[in-house]
Parts: structure tokens; C-alpha cells; sequence
């Protein structure tokens, strides 16, 4: 018969040897996983719904996408147990707002795991068919000699499509009036009726009305050309060198989510988004596949971090 510190022991060590294993991540998961993410409709939204219901195949449990308000799902999983079954799908807005706001209550470096870079959308700049200039060098000119004529439209503060129009203005040192709206769509619809001469909106956005001739491409803002945009120029290589603006969709996990298990959401991702099916209809949707490993989005994070926070500071951009 076991002596009872004998017993004791092995007992203590059986429950070490548990919980050694589900924090390796070996019997991960073992109930549903839920990608939190913001309200139903948006590019966020698709994705999450995209890589759902094949990442659940891959795992062998439920995956649900369940659709709250930005910041109520950046704070739900911020305060989420770090155990891999409450997962963040976010924009750029989860790194910005700090810079763009005075009461955000979360840290990305601080509050999150970051799992993967999934997705990246450049946004294109474009102009009424109208405005004499059919490159961003004759643009740039045009905007220097009717220094305040000029406006571009915009979504909401904090857009993509506000934060590349800002960058052109601060890099090509020139002086056009932006006009803001709640929402890409009447920011398009702005300059299509004339109202605005330019436009950075995404590519999804822009596509339809390219195709169209409703607007003209100048030029891609991402930094190198992109298969969403097949012909068109960069603006860095068309008149505006070390010029970078796209959009990003991330996936993380609340912070100290036990490494082996942030390595396996990371390699089930990855292998969902490189799915012809997947990324067919990303793309579609106006959204080039990255599938980065965890490191590689904490530095792209990072980079945009120090460019856009400069920018947003520089300019003084704020939300409510």
C-alpha cells in the first residue's frame, strides 16, 4: 500500500502533468472557440465568417462569430480568459484609437496575443474624370497651384481611406480640404456627383466605379502594385517615394494565451485563408491573403504604430 505522502505526490504530479498538457496546447480545444468581432456587414465580419466554419473542421469543436460594437469586443477580449476560446478579429482601429482617443482602456501590446496578420486592402486613389491629371506627379502639381480648391472625400475619422488622404496631403506638402462622411459609400457618392475631386477609398469600394469610368485610378497605395489593382502604379513610384497606406485585419487571443496554443490557431488559420475557396472570395471582396505568423503582425503593428500614430498626432485627428 502507497504511503500517504507517497500518494500525495503522485497525485500532485498526475495534476501537473494535466495541466502541462492543455497548457501545450495538446487537448486544445475541447469545447466551441468564439472570433469576436465588430457589427454584421462589414469586411471584418466576412472574414470571420469566412474562416469559421473551415477553422471549426480544422479544430474539431464549434466556431462562432459573434458580432459586437469595436470597442465593446476589444474590451470583451481583453478581459477574456487567456485560454484560446475567445479570439479577436480586428481592424487597425484596435492599435489607433489611443492615438486617436484619450479613454481607450486596452493596450495592444499589452492586453493581446497577436495570432496572425490575415488580410491587407490597399486603397486607391482616384479623381472625377473631370479633373484634368491623369497621374499623382500632375495631381500634386494641380493641388499646389489651387493651394484649398481641392477636396477629397472621406469616411469616418480614422478611416483608412482618411488616413491615406491626410498621408498624401502631409508627404506631397499640399493643401486639399477634406470633406467627411459617415461612411465610404457617400463619401463615393460625393465625388462621383462632383462634389469632391479626389478620393482614397478601398478597392471594393473604388472597383465598380473604375470599371465604370465614373472615377479615374491614378494610382494604388499600397507598396507594392497590387493583383486587386492589375495596371495601376504605386503612388511611392508615381511622384510620392516611401508613400504606404493600407488597411489590416488581425486575429488575436488576450494576452498570455500559452504559446503551442497561439502556434496551432496560427497554423489552422493559415491553412484556412490559403484555401482557393477562401481566398477566392476574399479577394472578391477587395482583400489580398497575407497569413502572417504571430511575429510578423506584431511588427507590422509596430511599423503602422509609428507612422500612422506621427501622422495622427501631427494633424490632429480625433474621435468621440
Amino acid at each position: 500500500m502507497l504511503q500517504p505522502r507517497i500518494a500525495v505526490g503522485i497525485f500532485a504530479i498526475g495534476l501537473m502533468v494535466l495541466g502541462a498538457g492543455s497548457a501545450s496546447g495538446q487537448n486544445y480545444p475541447t469545447k466551441p472557440v468564439r472570433i469576436v468581432t465588430t457589427v454584421t456587414g462589414g469586411s471584418q465580419d466576412l472574414t470571420a465568417r469566412l474562416i469559421a466554419p473551415k477553422l471549426a473542421e480544422r479544430l474539431g469543436q464549434q466556431v462562432i462569430v459573434d458580432n459586437r460594437g469595436g470597442i465593446i469586443s476589444m474590451e470583451l477580449v481583453a478581459k477574456a480568459p487567456a485560454d484560446g476560446y475567445t479570439l479577436l478579429l480586428a481592424s487597425a482601429s484596435l492599435w489607433t484609437s489611443q492615438f486617436l482617443r484619450d479613454d481607450v482602456p486596452w493596450d495592444v501590446m499589452r492586453n493581446y496575443s497577436p495570432i496572425a496578420l490575415l488580410v491587407t486592402s490597399p486603397n486607391i486613389l482616384v479623381v472625377h474624370p473631370s479633373l484634368p491629371v491623369r497621374s499623382v506627379k500632375a495631381l500634386i502639381a494641380l493641388a499646389k497651384a489651387k493651394a484649398g480648391e481641392l477636396n477629397y472625400s472621406s469616411g469616418q475619422s480614422g478611416a483608412s481611406s482618411h488616413i491615406a488622404g491626410e498621408l498624401f496631403k502631409a508627404m506631397a506638402s499640399v493643401n486639399i480640404v477634406r470633406v467627411a462622411y459617415k461612411g465610404q459609400g457617400p463619401a463615393m457618392l460625393s465625388l462621383i456627383t462632383g462634389e469632391a475631386q479626389l478620393s482614397f477609398p478601398n478597392a471594393a469600394s473604388a472597383t465598380p466605379f473604375m470599371k465604370s469610368g465614373k472615377v479615374r485610378a491614378l494610382a494604388v497605395t499600397s507598396a507594392q502594385p497590387s493583383a486587386l489593382a492589375p495596371g495601376l502604379p504605386t503612388v511611392a513610384a508615381s511622384g510620392l517615394p516611401g508613400y504606404e497606406s493600407k488597411a489590416m485585419l488581425g486575429m488575436f487571443a488576450p494576452a498570455r494565451t500559452p504559446a503551442p496554443i497561439i502556434d496551432r490557431l496560427n497554423l489552422e488559420i493559415g491553412r484556412v485563408l490559403n484555401s482557393a475557396d477562401v481566398k477566392q472570395r476574399l479577394f472578391d471582396s477587395g482583400a489580398e491573403v497575407v497569413a502572417s505568423s504571430a511575429a510578423e503582425l506584431t511588427a507590422a503593428i509596430k511599423s503602422e504604430m509609428a507612422t500612422t500614430g506621427k501622422l495622427i498626432k501631427d494633424v490632429g485627428i480625433r474621435t468621440r
